[in-house]
Protein backbone atom coordinates (compact mmCIF):
# COMPACT_ATOMS: atom_id res chain seq x y z
CA UNK A 1 0.00 0.00 0.00
CA UNK A 2 1.86 2.77 -1.51
CA UNK A 3 1.44 6.16 -0.11
CA UNK A 4 -0.53 5.15 2.55
CA UNK A 5 0.43 7.60 5.12
CA UNK A 6 -3.09 8.90 5.47
CA UNK A 7 -4.58 5.50 6.90
CA UNK A 8 -3.68 6.75 10.46
CA UNK A 9 -5.70 10.11 9.66
CA UNK A 10 -9.22 8.76 11.00
CA UNK A 11 -7.38 8.29 14.38
CA UNK A 12 -5.72 11.04 14.83
CA UNK A 13 -8.74 13.32 13.42
CA UNK A 14 -10.33 12.53 16.81
CA UNK A 15 -7.38 13.85 18.97
CA UNK A 16 -8.17 11.00 21.86
CA UNK A 17 -6.61 11.44 25.08
CA UNK A 18 -6.74 7.73 25.78
CA UNK A 19 -6.91 4.28 23.32
CA UNK A 20 -10.09 3.98 21.04
CA UNK A 21 -12.89 2.09 22.71
CA UNK A 22 -15.20 -0.01 20.84
CA UNK A 23 -17.60 -1.52 23.10
CA UNK A 24 -21.19 -2.86 23.35
CA UNK A 25 -23.13 -6.07 23.35
CA UNK A 26 -21.93 -9.21 21.30
CA UNK A 27 -25.57 -9.11 19.75
CA UNK A 28 -28.38 -6.52 19.53
CA UNK A 29 -31.41 -8.39 20.94
CA UNK A 30 -34.05 -5.96 21.34
CA UNK A 31 -34.32 -2.28 21.16
CA UNK A 32 -34.29 -2.18 25.35
CA UNK A 33 -31.10 -4.04 25.42
CA UNK A 34 -29.77 -1.80 22.82
CA UNK A 35 -30.48 1.37 24.23
CA UNK A 36 -29.95 0.39 27.98
CA UNK A 37 -26.44 -0.20 27.26
CA UNK A 38 -25.74 2.35 25.13
CA UNK A 39 -27.13 4.94 27.89
CA UNK A 40 -24.68 2.91 30.38
CA UNK A 41 -21.80 3.47 28.30
CA UNK A 42 -22.56 7.41 27.43
CA UNK A 43 -19.92 9.69 28.77
CA UNK A 44 -17.60 7.14 29.13
CA UNK A 45 -14.20 6.18 27.55
CA UNK A 46 -16.43 5.09 24.82
CA UNK A 47 -16.15 6.11 20.98
CA UNK A 48 -18.18 3.51 19.60
CA UNK A 49 -20.97 1.67 20.39
CA UNK A 50 -20.90 -1.83 18.62
CA UNK A 51 -23.45 -4.40 18.07
CA UNK A 52 -24.08 -7.32 16.14
CA UNK A 53 -26.62 -7.00 13.91
CA UNK A 54 -26.02 -9.58 11.43
CA UNK A 55 -24.27 -13.17 13.25
CA UNK A 56 -22.64 -15.70 11.37
CA UNK A 57 -22.87 -18.38 13.46
CA UNK A 58 -20.84 -21.78 13.03
CA UNK A 59 -23.61 -24.10 13.22
CA UNK A 60 -27.41 -23.45 12.02
CA UNK A 61 -29.98 -22.83 14.44
CA UNK A 62 -28.58 -20.72 16.97
CA UNK A 63 -29.08 -17.08 17.33
CA UNK A 64 -28.17 -15.10 13.88
CA UNK A 65 -29.37 -11.71 14.79
CA UNK A 66 -32.15 -9.62 14.61
CA UNK A 67 -30.98 -8.08 11.06
CA UNK A 68 -31.73 -4.91 9.63
CA UNK A 69 -34.21 -4.34 12.46
CA UNK A 70 -31.14 -3.32 14.65
CA UNK A 71 -30.18 -0.62 12.11
CA UNK A 72 -32.98 1.62 13.74
CA UNK A 73 -32.14 0.68 17.27
CA UNK A 74 -28.29 1.84 16.20
CA UNK A 75 -29.73 5.33 14.65
CA UNK A 76 -31.61 5.61 18.04
CA UNK A 77 -28.46 5.12 20.18
CA UNK A 78 -26.59 7.53 18.20
CA UNK A 79 -29.64 10.23 18.76
CA UNK A 80 -30.50 9.62 22.04
CA UNK A 81 -26.48 9.34 23.44
CA UNK A 82 -24.11 10.78 20.66
CA UNK A 83 -22.30 7.43 20.83
CA UNK A 84 -21.16 6.90 17.40
CA UNK A 85 -22.27 3.06 16.02
CA UNK A 86 -20.23 0.36 14.57
CA UNK A 87 -21.68 -3.16 13.02
CA UNK A 88 -20.44 -5.93 11.18
CA UNK A 89 -20.86 -6.62 7.53
CA UNK A 90 -20.20 -10.02 6.20
CA UNK A 91 -21.50 -9.28 2.59
CA UNK A 92 -22.27 -6.63 -0.03
CA UNK A 93 -26.08 -6.73 0.92
CA UNK A 94 -25.08 -5.64 4.45
CA UNK A 95 -23.21 -3.05 3.30
CA UNK A 96 -25.59 -1.45 1.58
CA UNK A 97 -27.92 -1.21 4.50
CA UNK A 98 -25.12 -0.51 6.65
CA UNK A 99 -24.85 3.25 4.52
CA UNK A 100 -28.38 3.15 3.67
CA UNK A 101 -28.81 3.80 8.00
CA UNK A 102 -25.91 6.07 8.39
CA UNK A 103 -23.49 3.40 10.25
CA UNK A 104 -20.68 5.28 11.42
CA UNK A 105 -17.51 2.37 11.47
CA UNK A 106 -17.87 -0.88 10.00
CA UNK A 107 -16.11 -4.29 10.38
CA UNK A 108 -15.15 -6.78 8.59
CA UNK A 109 -15.86 -10.55 10.54
CA UNK A 110 -12.50 -13.58 10.42
CA UNK A 111 -14.92 -15.52 8.28
CA UNK A 112 -15.48 -12.83 5.53
CA UNK A 113 -12.01 -12.15 5.39
CA UNK A 114 -10.57 -15.73 4.55
CA UNK A 115 -12.02 -15.56 1.24
CA UNK A 116 -10.76 -12.74 -1.51
CA UNK A 117 -14.49 -13.41 -3.20
CA UNK A 118 -16.55 -11.82 -0.39
CA UNK A 119 -13.66 -9.27 0.17
CA UNK A 120 -13.78 -7.90 -3.19
CA UNK A 121 -17.40 -7.74 -3.15
CA UNK A 122 -17.45 -5.84 0.07
CA UNK A 123 -14.61 -3.16 -1.24
CA UNK A 124 -17.03 -3.14 -4.83
CA UNK A 125 -20.18 -1.98 -2.56
CA UNK A 126 -17.92 0.07 -0.36
CA UNK A 127 -16.23 2.01 -3.25
CA UNK A 128 -15.08 6.12 -2.31
CA UNK A 129 -16.93 6.23 0.92
CA UNK A 130 -15.72 7.85 3.48
CA UNK A 131 -16.62 5.38 6.52
CA UNK A 132 -14.43 3.57 8.72
CA UNK A 133 -13.84 -0.02 8.07
CA UNK A 134 -11.91 -2.07 10.09
CA UNK A 135 -10.59 -5.37 8.77
CA UNK A 136 -11.09 -8.56 11.35
CA UNK A 137 -7.56 -11.43 10.74
CA UNK A 138 -8.93 -14.08 8.92
CA UNK A 139 -9.98 -17.36 11.39
CA UNK A 140 -6.07 -18.82 10.49
CA UNK A 141 -3.08 -17.07 11.02
CA UNK A 142 -2.28 -15.60 7.60
CA UNK A 143 -0.79 -12.84 7.68
CA UNK A 144 -0.57 -12.19 3.74
CA UNK A 145 -4.47 -13.32 3.71
CA UNK A 146 -5.13 -10.38 6.16
CA UNK A 147 -3.21 -8.04 4.39
CA UNK A 148 -4.58 -8.93 0.70
CA UNK A 149 -8.11 -7.94 2.10
CA UNK A 150 -6.86 -4.51 3.46
CA UNK A 151 -5.08 -3.92 0.08
CA UNK A 152 -8.55 -4.81 -1.67
CA UNK A 153 -10.58 -1.95 0.43
CA UNK A 154 -7.36 0.49 -0.23
CA UNK A 155 -7.54 -0.22 -3.97
CA UNK A 156 -11.23 0.48 -3.58
CA UNK A 157 -10.38 3.66 -2.76
CA UNK A 158 -11.13 3.65 1.18
CA UNK A 159 -8.77 5.42 2.83
CA UNK A 160 -9.90 5.41 7.11
CA UNK A 161 -8.44 1.73 6.91
CA UNK A 162 -7.64 -0.06 10.24
CA UNK A 163 -7.45 -3.96 11.04
CA UNK A 164 -8.60 -6.10 14.00
CA UNK A 165 -6.73 -8.51 16.14
CA UNK A 166 -9.35 -11.34 17.42
CA UNK A 167 -7.06 -13.89 17.53
CA UNK A 168 -7.16 -17.73 15.23
CA UNK A 169 -8.61 -20.38 15.74
CA UNK A 170 -6.87 -23.67 16.84
CA UNK A 171 -7.54 -27.71 17.21
CA UNK A 172 -5.17 -27.50 20.69
CA UNK A 173 -6.82 -26.64 23.82
CA UNK A 174 -5.77 -23.68 25.24
CA UNK A 175 -6.58 -21.12 27.73
CA UNK A 176 -7.59 -18.79 25.10
CA UNK A 177 -11.08 -19.24 22.58
CA UNK A 178 -8.33 -17.73 20.15
CA UNK A 179 -5.17 -17.92 20.56
CA UNK A 180 -3.93 -14.47 19.87
CA UNK A 181 -0.60 -15.35 18.07
CA UNK A 182 1.12 -12.17 19.00
CA UNK A 183 3.97 -12.00 16.34
CA UNK A 184 1.81 -11.69 13.58
CA UNK A 185 0.09 -8.38 14.76
CA UNK A 186 3.59 -7.53 15.69
CA UNK A 187 4.70 -8.10 12.19
CA UNK A 188 1.70 -6.54 10.70
CA UNK A 189 3.11 -3.14 12.81
CA UNK A 190 6.23 -3.22 11.49
CA UNK A 191 5.32 -3.48 8.18
CA UNK A 192 2.40 -0.69 7.97
CA UNK A 193 3.06 1.49 11.16
CA UNK A 194 0.41 4.23 9.51
CA UNK A 195 -2.48 1.06 9.81
CA UNK A 196 -4.41 1.48 12.87
CA UNK A 197 -4.48 -2.01 15.02
CA UNK A 198 -7.56 -2.45 17.33
CA UNK A 199 -7.26 -5.49 19.56
CA UNK A 200 -10.45 -7.94 20.42
CA UNK A 201 -9.85 -8.84 23.66
CA UNK A 202 -13.24 -10.73 23.59
CA UNK A 203 -12.93 -12.72 21.12
CA UNK A 204 -9.25 -13.84 22.44
CA UNK A 205 -10.03 -14.97 25.51
CA UNK A 206 -13.75 -15.65 25.61
CA UNK A 207 -13.58 -14.98 29.18
CA UNK A 208 -14.65 -12.09 31.03
CA UNK A 209 -12.08 -12.71 33.66
CA UNK A 210 -9.17 -12.72 31.19
CA UNK A 211 -10.29 -9.42 29.31
CA UNK A 212 -7.81 -7.14 31.31
CA UNK A 213 -5.12 -9.03 30.75
CA UNK A 214 -4.87 -9.19 27.27
CA UNK A 215 -6.34 -5.71 26.94
CA UNK A 216 -3.03 -4.43 29.11
CA UNK A 217 -0.78 -6.82 26.54
CA UNK A 218 -2.81 -5.15 23.74
CA UNK A 219 -1.49 -1.64 25.22
CA UNK A 220 2.25 -2.53 25.76
CA UNK A 221 2.52 -3.49 22.28
CA UNK A 222 1.54 -0.23 21.59
CA UNK A 223 -2.08 -1.25 19.88
CA UNK A 224 -4.16 1.71 18.93
CA UNK A 225 -7.42 0.74 20.31
CA UNK A 226 -9.74 -1.97 22.27
CA UNK A 227 -12.82 -3.60 20.76
CA UNK A 228 -14.68 -5.14 24.12
CA UNK A 229 -18.34 -6.86 24.20
CA UNK A 230 -20.38 -5.38 26.94
CA UNK A 231 -23.91 -6.68 28.40
CA UNK A 232 -25.94 -5.21 31.16
CA UNK A 233 -26.81 -9.20 31.99
CA UNK A 234 -23.63 -10.97 30.29
CA UNK A 235 -25.20 -14.16 31.64
CA UNK A 236 -28.44 -14.32 29.83
CA UNK A 237 -26.65 -12.86 26.37
CA UNK A 238 -28.30 -14.48 23.89
CA UNK A 239 -24.89 -14.96 22.01
CA UNK A 240 -20.73 -15.60 23.50
CA UNK A 241 -22.22 -14.73 27.01
CA UNK A 242 -19.33 -16.04 28.48
CA UNK A 243 -16.61 -13.15 27.48
CA UNK A 244 -19.14 -9.93 27.47
CA UNK A 245 -18.38 -7.51 30.30
CA UNK A 246 -20.63 -5.38 32.27
CA UNK A 247 -20.69 -1.47 31.77
CA UNK A 248 -19.18 -1.13 35.29
CA UNK A 249 -16.55 -3.06 34.67
CA UNK A 250 -15.51 -1.83 31.41
CA UNK A 251 -15.51 1.44 33.07
CA UNK A 252 -13.67 0.23 36.01
CA UNK A 253 -11.10 -1.81 33.73
CA UNK A 254 -10.76 1.77 31.58
CA UNK A 255 -9.52 3.39 34.81
CA UNK A 256 -7.06 0.39 35.89
CA UNK A 257 -5.67 -0.29 32.50
CA UNK A 258 -1.76 1.43 32.07
CA UNK A 259 -1.28 3.44 29.11
CA UNK A 260 1.87 4.89 27.95
CA UNK A 261 2.71 8.74 28.17
CA UNK A 262 3.24 9.77 24.13
CA UNK A 263 4.56 13.23 24.54
CA UNK A 264 7.39 13.20 26.94
CA UNK A 265 10.44 13.28 25.36
CA UNK A 266 12.33 11.49 28.37
CA UNK A 267 9.43 9.10 28.86
CA UNK A 268 10.45 8.21 24.84
CA UNK A 269 12.83 5.54 25.70
CA UNK A 270 10.35 4.43 28.09
CA UNK A 271 7.72 3.93 25.71
CA UNK A 272 10.30 1.92 23.02
CA UNK A 273 11.89 -0.17 25.91
CA UNK A 274 8.65 -1.21 27.33
CA UNK A 275 7.04 -2.06 23.46
CA UNK A 276 10.55 -3.89 22.67
CA UNK A 277 10.73 -6.16 26.07
CA UNK A 278 6.67 -6.43 25.80
CA UNK A 279 7.48 -8.47 22.29
CA UNK A 280 10.19 -10.64 24.10
CA UNK A 281 7.54 -10.99 26.36
CA UNK A 282 5.33 -12.61 23.76
CA UNK A 283 8.21 -14.80 22.13
CA UNK A 284 9.04 -16.34 25.25
CA UNK A 285 6.12 -17.46 26.17
CA UNK A 286 5.49 -19.10 22.74
CA UNK A 287 9.06 -20.44 23.00
CA UNK A 288 7.77 -21.62 26.28
CA UNK A 289 4.65 -23.23 24.82
CA UNK A 290 6.78 -24.62 21.46
CA UNK A 291 9.40 -26.69 23.78
CA UNK A 292 6.42 -28.37 26.04
CA UNK A 293 5.07 -29.48 22.78
CA UNK A 294 8.28 -31.04 21.56
CA UNK A 295 8.60 -32.77 25.21
CA UNK A 296 5.07 -34.40 24.65
CA UNK A 297 6.05 -35.72 21.11
CA UNK A 298 9.40 -36.58 23.52
CA UNK A 299 7.09 -38.67 25.61
CA UNK A 300 5.67 -40.40 22.47
CA UNK A 301 8.65 -41.40 21.19
CA UNK A 302 9.34 -42.85 24.56
CA UNK A 303 6.23 -44.54 25.09
CA UNK A 304 7.07 -45.87 21.19
CA UNK A 305 10.55 -47.20 22.22
CA UNK A 306 9.70 -48.67 25.53
CA UNK A 307 6.70 -50.64 23.21
CA UNK A 308 9.83 -51.96 21.09
CA UNK A 309 12.59 -52.16 23.31
CA UNK A 310 15.04 -50.03 21.95
CA UNK A 311 17.15 -47.57 23.99
CA UNK A 312 16.61 -43.88 24.85
CA UNK A 313 19.60 -42.48 23.17
CA UNK A 314 20.05 -42.30 19.84
CA UNK A 315 23.79 -41.26 19.10
CA UNK A 316 23.80 -40.56 15.19
CA UNK A 317 20.00 -38.99 15.85
CA UNK A 318 21.48 -36.60 18.22
CA UNK A 319 24.37 -35.42 16.25
CA UNK A 320 21.97 -35.24 12.54
CA UNK A 321 19.82 -32.56 14.44
CA UNK A 322 22.76 -30.61 16.77
CA UNK A 323 24.70 -30.22 13.20
CA UNK A 324 21.47 -28.98 11.38
CA UNK A 325 20.87 -26.62 14.26
CA UNK A 326 23.87 -25.13 14.00
CA UNK A 327 23.74 -24.50 10.40
CA UNK A 328 20.44 -23.00 10.97
CA UNK A 329 21.46 -20.75 14.00
CA UNK A 330 24.00 -19.37 12.21
CA UNK A 331 21.58 -18.42 9.40
CA UNK A 332 19.39 -16.26 11.92
CA UNK A 333 22.91 -14.94 13.61
CA UNK A 334 23.09 -17.37 16.69
CA UNK A 335 26.53 -18.25 17.57
CA UNK A 336 27.61 -21.77 17.70
CA UNK A 337 27.97 -21.87 21.34
CA UNK A 338 25.15 -20.75 22.16
CA UNK A 339 22.96 -23.23 20.01
CA UNK A 340 24.76 -26.10 21.53
CA UNK A 341 24.26 -24.62 24.87
CA UNK A 342 20.42 -24.87 24.28
CA UNK A 343 19.90 -27.65 22.32
CA UNK A 344 22.21 -29.64 24.88
CA UNK A 345 19.62 -29.03 27.22
CA UNK A 346 16.70 -29.25 25.43
CA UNK A 347 18.20 -32.61 24.43
CA UNK A 348 19.01 -33.94 27.81
CA UNK A 349 15.46 -32.51 28.95
CA UNK A 350 14.24 -34.97 26.16
CA UNK A 351 16.67 -37.72 27.29
CA UNK A 352 14.98 -37.42 31.03
CA UNK A 353 11.37 -37.47 29.80
CA UNK A 354 12.03 -40.77 27.60
CA UNK A 355 14.11 -42.38 30.46
CA UNK A 356 10.92 -41.62 32.97
CA UNK A 357 8.92 -43.84 30.66
CA UNK A 358 10.69 -46.38 29.59
CA UNK A 359 11.96 -47.23 33.18
CA UNK A 360 8.29 -46.36 34.80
Amino acid sequence: MENSKNLRKWLDDMNLDHPLVIAGPCSAETEEQVLKIAHELKDTDVNYFRAGIWKPRTRPGGFEGVGALGLKWLQKVREETGLKTATEVANKDHVKLALEYDVDLLWIGARSTVSPFIIQEIADELKGTDKIVLIKNPVNPDLALWLGAVERLYNAGIKNLGVIHRGFSTYEKTKYRNIPEWQLAIELQQRFPDLPIINDPSHITGKRDMVHEVCQTALDLNFDGLMIETHHDPENAWSDAPQQVTPASLIKMMKDLKVRKQNDPEQAFNNEIGTLRSQIDVIDEQLLESLGKRMKISDAIGQLKEAHNVSVLQSSRWNEILGRMILEGEKRGLSEEFVLKLFKAIHQESINHQEKIVNH
